[in-house]
C-alpha cells in the first residue's frame, strides 16, 4: 500500500460509468415498470453500488480505507442501454477513483444478476473513469515556472561548522521538486542584525522568496521571528497556522513553532523550525500549493 503519510487531506471527486445492455426492448419497460420478478432492478442495484464503494478496500488490497462522504448513483436509459453514473466524494489524501469505478461495476452486475431470469443475453461494458478532481494533479500547470529561492540557515552551531545543516538541504529538495530555482543558499549564526540584513539584501535582489530554517523555537537565541516580522508589509498567518496543523498531526511538540510568514514588497518570506522533521513537514504542508500565491500579488505582467 502506497505511503500518503505525508499528503494532507482535500476534497476528491470522481465520476465512473458502467453499461449494460439488454437484448429486448421487453426488459427495460420491465425495468421501467419495476416488474422484474427479482424487484426493484434500480433501487437495488443502487443499495448494491453504495455497499461497493464502501466495501472497495475490503476487496482490493492496494486500496486505502477512508471516509466516504457522498456516493450519487444515477442511470440514464438510451435504447438497449442503461447507462450507470456513480459519483464518489470525501475529503482525504487520495483519491476515489477506483471506490466509483468498483461501485459501478457492482451496479451492472446486480442487475445484470436480477435480468438474467427475464434476458439471457444481457452484457456488462464500457466500465471507465469519466472524471476526477482533487490531488496535485488539478494544480501541476497553474503555478509559475520562473520563480527562485533563498535558503538562509540560522544556526549558531552550523554557522561555526560543529554539526551538519539537514533542514535546510530538505528545503531545497521540496523547492527543486516544486520547479523553484535556489538562487542562494546562505548559512549564518542566529544574530538579529544578520537575519535582517539578509532579508534586506534578497529583496533587493528580487529574490521571489526567502525561507529561513532554525530560530524559531523557545531557547534565548531563538530570534528569527523577533527579526523577521518587524520587516514584513503584510504578515499572511494562515499559511504558518498550516504548517503547524500539519505538523501537529504528527507530533504534538510542532504547536510549540513561532514561525511566522508575510510579504516584504513581492518577496514572500518564511521562518520555518530548524529540525529536519520540522522543515521537511512545513514544506510538504506548504508546497506546491503556496505558490499560488504569485499569481495573486504579482499579477498578469509576470505571466
Amino acid at each position: 500500500m502506497v505511503d500518503i503519510t505525508s499528503k494532507s487531506n482535500t476534497l476528491r471527486i470522481a465520476l465512473a460509468q458502467a453499461i449494460v445492455q439488454v437484448s429486448k426492448k421487453e426488459t427495460i419497460e420491465a425495468i421501467q415498470n419495476k416488474t422484474v420478478p427479482k424487484g426493484d432492478v434500480f433501487e437495488m442495484s443502487k443499495a448494491a453500488g453504495l455497499l461497493g464503494v464502501k466495501k472497495t478496500p475490503d476487496l482490493l488490497p492496494d486500496c486505502h480505507p477512508m471516509p466516504i462522504e457522498n456516493t450519487k448513483i444515477e442511470y440514464e436509459i438510451d435504447g438497449l442501454e442503461v447507462k450507470i453514473l456513480i459519483t464518489v466524494k470525501t475529503i482525504y489524501k487520495t483519491g476515489v477513483e477506483v471506490e466509483a469505478m468498483h461501485g459501478a461495476s457492482v451496479v451492472a452486475l446486480n442487475m445484470y444478476d436480477m435480468l438474467k431470469p427475464i434476458d439471457k443475453g444481457v452484457e456488462i461494458k464500457n466500465i471507465k473513469l469519466i472524471s476526477k478532481k482533487g490531488g496535485k494533479s488539478d494544480f501541476k500547470d497553474k503555478f509559475r515556472k520562473d520563480l527562485k529561492a533563498n535558503v538562509i540557515v540560522c544556526s549558531d552551531t552550523i554557522s561555526a561548522g560543529q554539526k551538519e545543516d539537514k533542514a535546510g538541504k530538505a528545503i531545497i529538495a521540496k523547492l527543486e521538486e516544486s520547479g523553484v530555482a535556489i538562487s542562494n543558499y546562505t548559512i549564518i549564526p542566529d544574530e538579529i542584525d544578520r537575519i535582517q540584513t539578509e532579508v534586506n539584501k534578497a529583496c533587493a535582489d528580487n529574490e521571489d522568496m526567502i525561507i529561513f530554517t532554525g530560530g524559531t523555537g523557545l531557547s534565548k537565541r531563538d530570534v528569527t521571528p523577533e527579526a523577521v516580522l518587524p520587516m514584513l508589509d503584510r504578515e499572511i498567518p494562515g499559511i504558518m497556522e498550516a504548517a503547524r496543523k500539519y505538523g501537529q498531526d504528527r507530533t504534538p511538540f510542532s504547536m510549540l513553532s513561532r514561525g511566522v510568514c508575510g510579504v516584504k514588497g513581492e518577496t514572500l518570506i518564511l521562518t520555518l523550525p530548524g529540525s529536519t522533521n520540522g522543515a521537511k513537514e512545513s514544506m510538504d504542508a506548504l508546497f506546491p500549493s503556496l505558490l499560488h500565491l504569485f499569481r495573486i500579488f504579482k499579477g498578469a505582467r509576470h505571466e
